[in-house]
């Protein structure tokens, strides 16, 4: 079946009949006209019914303009995918997100993005505090969270889930010991967030949970200075999987407690509904997105 035919069926349809088509498509009538007959020709079944006064579809013309209709939308976006990718991105799309996700989720991507487009121009702003994505004139947010986001009307991606693990250093252990169970780690040093965040919420892979209290060896709400705490042998520290794996790999840290986790952290992106439609918008989500699935 042509689909050039269906598309002139449709517009013939949509346009109340040959003449009104064949202006929208600004080709001849007598080319509308013959398509749609050579259509029910090939279908052997009449789908409209016409006369030199009325255009009506028949049962089996409405339920065939359904299905038309339906995959001229969908050609119509398969070609839309192909221009769109064919298009390079250009323009300024301005992003905002908390400095630990700007660190180690965004620092490495980010230039790789930018040899990639170089007509676009990306603006990070890197805060801890909370941004007004659509009052302060952002494209991009992207967020770490520990519980689900609050509706907003901005479209949500989620760009990944980890677990937040527990990490020392060798020299720590080897000095300390090895925790071995969760109540162990009462008689280990810690390195909470906050003063109000010493009891740790542990949970196992069969789903047990517990709650343990190390003692507050350094108390600090920012990620690098804690990390650095960690690997200094300090004490033990709850970080996100994805800000303890390159020191995890060079061995400058070691997890603690493997078969347990303090909880999870959802890293999810958010756009306005029509400024995540623009081209450069779309570019940069779609990057991120396929750098999550890389990693």
């Amino acid at each position: 079946m042509n689909l050039n035919d269906l598309h002139i069926f449709v517009q013939a349809v949509e346009s109340g009949g040959f003449a009104a088509a064949a202006r929208r498509l600004r080709i001849p009538k007598s080319t509308v006209s013959k398509r749609v007959a050579e259509l029910e020709d090939g279908l052997g079944a009449r789908l409209i019914q016409r006369t030199s006064r009325s255009f009506t579809l028949t049962d089996v013309g409405r339920d065939f303009y359904d299905h038309a209709r339906a995959a001229v939308i969908e050609a119509e976006a398969a070609e839309n995918v192909v221009r769109r990718r064919q298009v390079e991105p250009s323009g300024v799309v301005k992003i905002t997100t908390a400095v630990p996700t700007a660190q180690f989720r965004l620092a490495e991507r980010l230039p790789l993005l930018a040899r990639t487009y170089p007509k676009l121009r990306v603006e990070l702003h890197a805060t801890d505090r909370f941004v007004d994505v659509v009052q302060e004139g952002f494209d991009i947010a992207v967020r770490s969270h520990f519980a689900p986001l609050p509706a907003s009307g901005l479209v949500q991606r989620r760009l990944a889930v980890e677990s937040i693990i527990l990490v020392a250093s060798p020299g720590y252990l080897a000095e300390h010991g090895k925790p071995r169970h969760p109540e162990d780690l009462s008689e280990h040093d810690g390195l909470p967030t906050s003063a109000t965040a010493t009891t740790w919420k542990l949970r196992g892979r069969s789903g047990e949970a517990a709650l343990v209290v190390p003692r507050a060896r350094m108390i600090a709400d920012e990620s690098i200075v804690l990390l650095k705490a960690a690997i200094a042998g300090l004490g033990i520290v709850c970080m996100p999987e994805t800000l303890v794996r390159a020191d995890v790999e060079a061995g400058r840290l070691v997890r603690v407690l493997p078969g347990w986790t303090a909880g999870m952290v959802t890293t999810t992106i958010l756009t306005p509904h029509r400024r995540g439609q623009l081209p450069a918008v779309r570019a940069v989500i779609d990057f991120l997105m396929e750098g999550a699935d890389a990693a």
